[in-house]
């Protein structure tokens, strides 16, 4: 069991040059939250069609990957506290390599479960101020990953999340990163993620679409913001 040292939740509000409406600037919530089915209340998202909803409803991001940031970054101010990924739940002692798709937990009087990583865009540069923090974020592995909610229930920090099913146990967040962003043209890998059950739909639907076109999708829209040419 590991324990939640902080739960956040942040209103939408300009970000960067763009001034684009957003919501991962999160803060920590003093005592009790109820966690619904499309993430926390409170919880705002300035972008519905790519952030938010129930496959994208509670963030979560490793606190350990903060110091390997400082070591890369410097000593960045976003980094002197939870939230500066845009998470909703910061612990430490649960990574990427120990958390698999369908590992489903009971936080509070909530059950929670994993649904996918989480794929970096621009927001996360405008956040930092470096142009390539998105590209950085998904190059390291050290993206986060999100749940869906299968029941619904009071969340605080010092809840613990506590173990109680493992759906596909050999789908780590880490080999799903593997899969999308190192051996992307991997058949084998790729039929077995298309056919991973407890996955997101969309992620699902990356690898069938690399099984049958022998394409890897272009990231740039997402990555800089910029449409592509």
């Amino acid at each position: 069991m590991v324990r939640i040292d902080t739960i956040l939740a942040g209103t939408i509000a300009p970000l960067g040059p763009r001034a684009a409406p957003s919501g991962i600037d999160k803060h920590p919530i003093v005592g009790r939250a109820w966690l619904g089915g499309e993430g926390i209340v409170g919880d705002a998202q300035g972008d519905r069609r790519n952030h938010g909803g129930p496959e994208k409803a509670v963030h979560h991001y490793a606190f350990e990957h903060y110091d390997r940031w400082r070591g890369e970054l410097g000593n960045h101010n976003l980094l002197d506290q939870p939230g500066a990924f845009g998470e909703n739940l910061s612990t430490t002692g649960l990574t990427e390599a120990d958390v698999a798709v369908g590992d489903t937990f009971r936080l509070g009087s909530a059950i929670i479960q994993v649904s996918q990583g989480r794929q970096p865009c621009w927001k996360l540069s405008a956040r930092f101020g470096s142009a390539d923090m998105a590209l950085k974020v998904q190059q390291t592995g050290r993206t986060g990953w999100y749940y869906r909610v299968i029941e619904q229930g009071h969340v605080e920090a010092g809840d613990v999340l506590d173990l109680v099913d493992r759906l596909s146990p050999d789908w780590t967040i880490e080999r799903l990163w593997r899969t999308l962003y190192v051996d992307t043209l991997n058949r084998a890998e790729l039929a077995a993620m298309a056919e991973l059950a407890p996955l997101a739909e969309g992620w699902r639907r990356y690898a069938a679409k690399r099984l049958a076109t022998a394409t890897v999708e272009d990231w740039s829209a997402r990555l800089t913001g910029q449409p592509r040419s």
